[in-house]
């Protein structure tokens, strides 16, 4: 009688510990069914400095993206392309601005030429994470990843140095601030792109 009373113990035990390992996969997939490409960008955009504007950015691109982190690196530095675009060709109308001051001018001169870097660099690095396939692997997907990483740190460092031109007292204009408002945007996005590369780099090893 002892004997049976343990077995059934035994037993009993077995299925309530059977009944947790059931819910707990049950629990599992209802997580993964109902995670949405926009969890995923969210999730990743907790990576970067800006995840506001991550977020901001990049759910429009949700169906592209899905939940490739390669997609979502390379979204992200088309972004960072075209707001870097735009804001190069605003301020190359800039040097045309009435009563202009010689400094300011000077300063928005050498914007336009950090801003044509940063665009350059921003496409460059586009194409390269665009070549990278499945089969990117070793030292092929490390060459083209620190090809890729050099570029974004380059066009975010010309960024900054555009900045940099319109720093002291004799530069507060409105010239300054209405390219320090459209170039700030590009360099916080393009950090974002550059944290969501790296990002990719590290869970691709």
């Amino acid at each position: 009688m002892a004997k049976l009373g343990f077995f059934s113990l035994a037993i009993l035990f077995f299925l309530f510990f059977f009944h947790l390992c059931l819910a707990g996969i049950a629990d599992s997939a209802t997580v993964t069914r109902h995670s949405t490409p926009t969890d995923f960008i969210k999730t990743s955009c907790k990576a970067t400095r800006y995840p506001a504007l991550c977020v901001e950015c990049l759910s429009g691109y949700s169906r592209a993206i899905r939940q490739s982190n390669h997609q979502l690196a390379i979204t992200a530095l088309s972004v960072s392309l075209n707001r870097a675009k735009s804001a190069a060709a605003f301020v190359g109308k800039l040097t045309k601005v009435k009563g202009i001051k010689r400094r300011e001018y000077q300063a928005v001169k050498d914007c336009i030429e950090n801003m044509g870097d940063s665009v350059d660099r921003l496409g460059q690095s586009v194409r390269e994470l665009g070549q990278l396939g499945r089969r990117s692997v070793g030292q092929e997907f490390i060459w083209h990843m620190s090809n890729v990483q050099t570029w974004v740190s380059a066009a975010l460092t010309d960024e900054t140095t555009c900045l940099d031109g319109f720093s002291g007292r004799y530069m507060n204009g409105i010239v300054k601030n209405a390219i320090r408002r459209r170039v700030t945007n590009v360099s916080q996005v393009t950090s974002n792109a550059l944290a969501l590369v790296n990002r990719f780099a590290a869970k691709k090893h």
